[in-house]
């Protein structure tokens, strides 16, 4: 593995990242600075800074990490095997009964509770 290789790779990223930054404030300043200009006109120029740095950022070793990762994501996300709309009614169906369930014991418990704190206390019931 060539070091020097590899550091010279990374503070080419690192001028990549100010490029693509320094292209990103360029955009939302000009949003700003022609105020008078068309709105449409002014959001198209900073989605055409955001789409610059994007391909600028993507060009980086970071860039085509993250770029690598969402595919695989992808490539994960098709292997999924969903449920299906009756197994999904049915879980469904099952957490709500269960909540019922416990709200209503967790409201009895309450309810002894509180009517043994207060025959404790002398406020009595």
């Amino acid at each position: 593995m060539n070091t020097k290789t590899d550091v010279q790779e990374n503070s080419f990223d690192v001028v990549k990242f100010l490029i693509a930054l320094s292209v990103l404030v360029v955009s939302l300043v000009g949003f700003y600075y022609y105020a008078d200009a068309s709105k449409l006109f002014r959001v198209l120029g900073v989605l055409a800074g955001v789409g610059i740095s994007g391909v600028i950022v993507a060009s980086t070793v970071k860039g085509k990490n993250a770029i690598s990762f969402v595919r695989e994501a992808q490539v994960e996300v098709r292997k999924i095997v969903w449920p299906t709309r009756q197994e999904t009614l049915q879980t469904t169906l099952f957490v709500m009964i269960v909540v019922i369930v416990f709200a209503i014991l967790l409201w009895v418990l309450d309810l002894g509770l509180s009517s043994s704190i207060q025959a404790l206390i002398g406020r009595g019931v």
